[in-house]
């Protein structure tokens, strides 16, 4: 039997690089929620005190916690996405449905939308500000478009092709300019379309020009 692939990580912002602010956070709405409990217990209930505490303290720690427990990775051809106590996964190969998806704003985002029928991932792929951006790494993007060329369906071949490019792009170091995501952001832009929105086939042909 032959082993496991290694999984590669498809996170655009690693978790390691954004954790110890989050618990620097989290530690700091904890103490603060300790802090007016007990200011609010000298004018109320012990039992009003710790439920203001808790109101300030829980909800935000909870939220880090399902942050920090964010993980998308690829295993072969099949994309495991985790996020809080759920995980989806999707095997690539059998993909009934591949689409690019575009958010734009003051921070702009690619991402990817995968499903097999069974279950949803969303893969986000890059970040644009209008003075740069954050790109997914050249290793993770050649595995994923190895994963999307293995399967049969058309979209899913056509986004490999669009992330062979960009993974070209990026090893060369190109201009935004030149880089199919990026030009897919701006397409949506130009056009004027809703700030969430999802390219057509055509459209991301026409990334490849």
């Amino acid at each position: 039997m032959s082993p496991d692939p290694e999984p590669v990580s498809l996170d655009l912002v690693p978790i390691a690089l954004i954790a110890p602010r989050l618990k620097k956070i989290a530690v700091a709405v904890i103490i603060l929620g300790v802090v007016i409990g007990l200011i609010v217990s000298v004018f109320a209930s012990n039992t009003v005190a710790l439920l203001v505490g808790f109101i300030i303290a829980v909800p935000t720690s909870l939220a880090i916690l399902m942050t920090l427990r964010r993980h998308i990775t690829l295993h072969g051809t099949k994309v495991r996405a985790q996020a809080g106590f759920r995980t989806a996964e999707v095997d690539v190969a059998q993909v009934v449905s591949a689409e690019l998806l575009v958010r734009t704003g003051r921070i702009s985002e690619a991402s990817m939308k995968l499903t097999d029928g069974r279950s949803i991932v969303r893969i986000p792929l890059a970040l644009y500000t209008a003075g740069g951006g954050r790109e997914l790494e050249i290793l993770a993007l050649r595995k994923l478009a190895d994963a999307l060329a293995s399967s049969e369906l058309v979209p899913a071949a056509a986004l490999s092709s669009v992330l062979i490019e960009q993974l070209r792009a990026e090893a060369r170091g190109a201009g935004l300019a030149e880089r199919p995501l990026y030009r897919a952001v701006e397409l949506v832009t130009t056009a004027g379309r809703v700030p969430r929105t999802t390219l057509t086939d055509h459209e991301v042909a026409g990334l490849l020009d």
